[in-house]
């Protein structure tokens, strides 16, 4: 009858291993500081910054990039590794049942009664697989770009040695420094940084690209956690999500512990879920 509560018991299910949240914890900071050196570097002019000081900005842009790229590359093969949720099979939208279930997670999301779901939701897994593909290509692009502007590895030594003409006699590169042009053949170096144009301008097209996909993912996440109230933001500190029936993927139906975590109450007649993100 309206107006009657019914108490719901959430029950806890395991979902992110240690690997995964440390990933995207360590990948949080990073790319918070990347942006913020990004916008520093960006804004160099107006901010007033010099040019020893611009250099400096892009030694610690380069140094976050490493931990970054580093970072990144552990949560690629993680996807090969990991638990059944961490697994790219899980994430990639690939395959007939990812489309099906978008389907049904769409069509649940009309009726006010989408299913749950323990790992990303089919929504979800699109949006985590943009952000991969956006994460790799500031990565690999930033590569370039140390090696461009810095001379840093992993492609530093062969820019050092097209803008200098040295080839093999590695002591002309001992003096050269980012930012100077002493030792640098002239003509070397203007088509040095012809070849680096593309690269800043993807670099620059991709960096705003993921600004725009962290804002929809953040706006998505809160939005589900407020509608779900599955745990979705804790989950990525202690690794489970709390549901009041078994999510969908669940690879046991029943949790690890028997034991309720919590009790609320609610109406019959409200909504199962209605979520958007992961």
């Amino acid at each position: 009858m309206p107006g009657t509560e019914a108490t719901l018991v959430l029950k806890a299910y395991p979902v992110w291993d240690r690997t995964t949240r440390a990933f995207h914890w360590i990948n949080v900071l990073c790319v918070a500081g990347l942006i913020g050196l990004g916008l520093g570097l960006l804004n160099a002019k107006a901010l007033g910054v010099s040019a020893e000081g611009k250099i400096l900005l892009k030694m610690l842009h380069a140094y976050f990039g490493y931990v970054f790229v580093l970072n990144l590359a552990s949560r690629l093969l993680w996807g090969f590794l990991g638990n059944r949720y961490a697994r790219w099979n899980s994430i990639l939208p690939l395959g007939r049942a990812y489309w099906r279930a978008l389907r049904d997670y769409l069509a649940g999301l009309r009726s006010g009664r989408a299913p749950h779901y323990l790992g990303h939701n089919p929504l979800g897994r699109l949006m985590v697989t943009l952000l991969f593909v956006l994460l790799a290509l500031q990565a690999a692009s930033g590569l370039v770009l140390a090696g461009t502007d810095l001379y840093l590895p992993p492609f530093g030594h062969e820019f050092a040695e097209w803008v200098t003409g040295a080839g093999e006699e590695h002591s002309r590169l001992a003096d050269l420094k980012p930012g100077v042009k002493e030792g640098v053949d002239a003509a070397a170096y203007a088509e040095m940084r012809s070849f680096r144009e593309p690269f800043i301008a993807i670099h620059l097209a991709f960096f705003y690209a993921l600004l725009a996909a962290i804002v929809v993912h953040v706006f998505a996440v809160v939005l589900a956690e407020v509608k779900e109230r599955s745990g979705l933001v804790s989950a990525m500190f202690a690794g489970d999500k709390v549901f009041s029936e078994a999510p969908v993927d669940a690879v046991d139906p029943q949790p690890d512990t028997e034991e309720p975590v919590a009790t609320l109450k609610s109406s019959p007649c409200e909504n199962r879920s209605d979520p958007a993100g992961h």
